[in-house]
């Protein structure tokens, strides 16, 4: 039964208005669960579709790969090898800054520049996205590790923890994906992300100060005070880099 209501029309008589019934509970939170987890609603046109057009048409949802790759023409090949070769000149000297600001090998920042794009062709569907390493990733990461163990202490250990804290942070990454939680993003104010990027690039540049000033020895926090103290507790060694011949 729909309920009704009454309101006063221009005319002063009364005319009535229709409410539609209020849904329940249930209803409604399965409403919004399927509009938070698949709000482009991927299985609208499931209905009247054999089993194996189904599974197919999953398929090329959760693998978007064999939706684009049978349209794929030479043409659009040659933007892409273009486009390829020209993220490539800015994806190695990026790939090995990142690989130091961690304190690891730059070859693993050269794997970690082309393997997540790799990756991301077959389950990604975005034109644009620019998938790999940044540079705040890898200075939280290294102040984690070096917090327990010190690259020029141990180096295989101080790797092997890399590994396991980047393979932990994968997984996270998977189930955030899978339960489509990149909802809780839209929490986020934009003065959070502003902030966090200014801190990240005033991070980045109090880093750098240890290679010009040419210091063997360097705090491990990132804040202003630790690098600043840092500075000037080994000095010495920034008068040895300037009294040094050069060759």
């Amino acid at each position: 039964m729909i309920p009704m209501g009454t309101v006063n029309s221009d005319g002063g008589g009364v005319a009535k208005v229709s409410f539609a019934t209020p849904r329940t509970f249930a209803t409604t939170f399965k409403s919004d669960l399927k509009e938070t987890l698949f709000p482009d609603d991927p299985f609208h046109d499931f209905n009247g579709k054999t089993l194996p057009e189904k599974a197919k048409k999953s398929i090329k949802y959760f693998v978007p790969v064999f939706q684009w790759l049978p349209r794929y023409t030479r043409k659009l090949f040659m933007y892409d090898l273009l486009a390829g070769v020209t993220i490539a000149s800015l994806a190695i000297p990026q790939g090995i800054s990142y690989a130091k600001l961690a304190n690891i090998p730059p070859v693993i920042g050269l794997y970690s520049s082309f393997v997540p794009p790799l990756i991301y062709a077959v389950f990604g569907n975005s034109k644009y996205l620019a998938v790999g390493t940044v540079a705040s990733s890898s200075l939280i990461i290294a102040g984690a590790i070096e917090k327990r163990v010190h690259e020029a202490d141990d180096p295989q250990l101080y790797l092997n923890l890399i590994f396991t804290a980047t393979l932990i942070s994968g997984v996270i990454q998977l189930i955030l994906g899978v339960f489509r939680l990149g909802i809780l993003v839209d929490f986020l104010s934009h003065s959070t992300i502003t902030g966090f990027m200014g801190g990240t690039a005033t991070i980045i540049c109090l880093q750098q100060l240890k290679g010009i000033f040419g210091l063997k020895h360097f705090t491990t926090h990132t804040d202003v005070v630790s690098v600043i103290k840092a500075i000037f507790k080994y000095k010495h060694e920034v008068y040895i880099m300037l009294l040094s011949p050069k060759i």
